[in-house]
């Protein structure tokens, strides 16, 4: 609940405006990233939800009611011998009132009705499933090709490397340093040899240079957004210095944007290397609460307030459609953004933005990942390892053998931390993150087909224990185990200890086993297991059938024509 809801409760409403926070606080309704105005509720009943579709700054505020409350009413399933209701109180700045009710009655039902209004979430690139090695910054040519020896030799798979803004010429994107990048195509070619990709960050901004093609064509076509003049471009500083940014409400500057991602556009780029939209909230160092001002004028006279917090999915689709359209036939894309709203899952990727090296961090991760999932953003990851800071061996142990539970699997630092590369943390550690990755790429079938069934049905991938057993009221609110599908239970461990006591609540009817020693526990059951560090707790449903490939590879691209393990539990 928020303000009015008594003890516990948050004193300020839920507030969706897309912006780039700093070292962001934990369990606070503030702003951040990404905002998907799509709240559900769940009894042991049915599910409802609804969907309000305005881009503009908006507050919800979330109260109880006795009876069943006006939404309860309209469905016909409020009265006032029922328990307090849950009420929403929705304020947006600008735009009309479009709202869609999603009457469900359950979980599935709801999610096909969301799908039908903003559409599923399209089946990615298999290797976009595999493990992400990334970092603020690899450093060079050479450092590049030295971790993905180091990740060779050390037999640990991987499916990208990633290369963030110091890469470019003075953070002018579409651009490499020579000096440290001197052949990025002998490069590409070589992370290609053995199925591995790179990614490039390429932020909005756009450095004002007039030496720089790219910054020339827009201001020449004008293409930037305006100040609330109308005419002027909007100037601000971010990474480069000196910035404007493209208005992608326009046509024409969304389809030239697109373009600068083609192969004789984007300088040295190959069908091997992909993107990563950082700072698209938009980001504007000097700007109100760090971001673009709310009088900016952008194509067809709207302001920026009425359609910020769609503003970085427009980039997001933008970067995709230049990478689908490089070649012929076009390929589906990859593309990592940091900003989204409700639709944006049609593009690619999302993270929860820049966390930091704690326990509490690890924890918060799973709601985090669950939100997002609930909300339609199911190819949704955490920093692995966190952000800022320096993880010790443990954390980072643990927090790489939760992440391979993530949709989206990618560890990623700050410039100013130590490596942290697997191999850099010796024995026992090595061993335990290696096996953990190689569980995530044993279990690749796995995650392509519930891929395949959420862009089908709409239904989430990482899913809170409600969704697949929502009459057990006892784990509406669980947050210690998750489910991966219908078919996996995942109860991380979350505390720093080496050496914990976990209990495990089997839910319903059913047969669960033990993933690795295949031991059977009748549900239901509440059962305590003592852990090492080396050892997870990972459950199977009884009744699923879990496809996997079984031999070890150093890439995706080098399992394609290995063959499938099926175990029926």
């Amino acid at each position: 609940e928020t303000r009015g809801g008594g003890k516990g409760a948050y004193d300020q409403p839920y507030r969706l405006y897309n912006l780039d926070v700093f070292e962001y606080e934990l369990d606070n309704p503030m702003a951040l990233y990404g905002s998907v105005p799509l709240m559900l509720a769940h009894s042991a009943e049915s599910t409802v939800g609804v969907f309000w579709m305005n881009a503009a700054e908006t507050w919800i505020d979330v109260s109880r009611q006795k009876g069943g409350g006006a939404f309860g009413a309209l469905f016909g399933r409020g009265s006032a011998s029922q328990p307090p209701a849950v009420n929403t109180h929705w304020i947006s700045e600008s735009g009309v009132m479009d709202i869609f009710l999603l009457p469900g009655p359950g979980a599935a039902d709801v999610y096909r009705q969301y799908a039908e209004l903003v559409e599923p979430t399209p089946l990615p690139r298999e290797f976009s499933l595999g493990y992400h090695q990334c970092r603020w910054n690899y450093i060079d040519q050479e450092d590049v090709l030295s971790v993905n020896s180091k990740l060779e030799e050390n037999k640990i798979p991987y499916d990208v490397i990633w290369l963030d803004i110091e890469h470019t010429d003075g953070k002018r994107y579409f651009t490499w340093d020579q000096p440290k990048f001197p052949d990025p195509v002998a490069m590409q070619q070589e992370l290609a040899r053995n199925g591995h990709k790179l990614v490039n960050v390429v932020d909005p901004h756009i450095k004002r240079d007039s030496e720089y093609r790219v910054w020339k064509e827009a201001s020449e076509n004008g293409y930037f957004v305006k100040n609330k003049d109308g005419s002027t471009d909007f100037q601000g500083w971010c990474w480069p210095g000196d910035s404007n940014w493209v208005d992608y409400m326009n046509p024409q500057a969304s389809k030239w944007i697109s373009e600068q991602f083609h192969l004789d556009k984007y300088n040295q780029s190959t069908t091997d290397m992909f993107v990563w939209n950082d700072m698209n909230e938009p980001a504007v160092f000097n700007g109100p609460e760090i971001t673009m001002d709310k009088d900016s004028k952008h194509y067809g006279g709207w302001e920026h307030r009425d359609v910020h917090n769609i503003f970085g999915m427009l980039y997001h689709k933008a970067t995709a459609d230049g990478l689908c359209t490089r070649e012929s036939p076009a390929t589906r894309p990859f593309v990592l953004s940091r900003a989204y709203f409700a639709g944006s899952q049609r593009y690619g990727a999302i993270w929860t933005g820049d966390n930091t090296a704690e326990w509490s961090h690890l924890q918060a991760s799973i709601p985090m990942i669950l939100s997002n999932n609930v909300a339609g953003m199911h190819f949704v990851g955490a920093d692995v390892g966190g952000f800022f800071g320096n993880p010790d061996a443990q954390l980072l142990t643990r927090w790489y053998q939760l992440g391979i539970w993530y949709p989206f699997f990618r560890a990623h630092a700050h410039i100013d931390t130590k490596r942290r590369e697997p191999w850099l943390l010796g024995e026992p550690y090595l061993t335990y993150i290696r096996d953990a990755i190689r569980e995530r790429y044993r279990l690749l079938p796995f995650w392509y087909t519930l891929f395949r069934e959420a862009s089908l049905t709409g239904m989430p991938i990482a899913r809170p224990m409600w969704i697949e057993f929502p009459s057990e009221q006892k784990l509406f609110a669980a947050q210690d185990s998750f489910m991966i599908g219908s078919s996996i239970m995942v109860v991380p461990a979350t505390e720093p200890d080496a050496n914990q006591v976990i209990e495990v609540n089997f839910p319903t009817q059913e047969n669960w086993y033990d993933m690795k020693t295949h031991a059977l526990y009748i549900a239901p059951l509440k059962r305590q297991f003592s852990l090492d560090l080396s050892t997870t707790l990972v459950f199977a449903r009884g009744g699923s059938i879990i496809p996997t490939r079984e031999r070890q590879r150093s890439s995706s691209a080098l399992m394609k024509r290995d063959p499938f393990t099926i175990y029926v539990y």
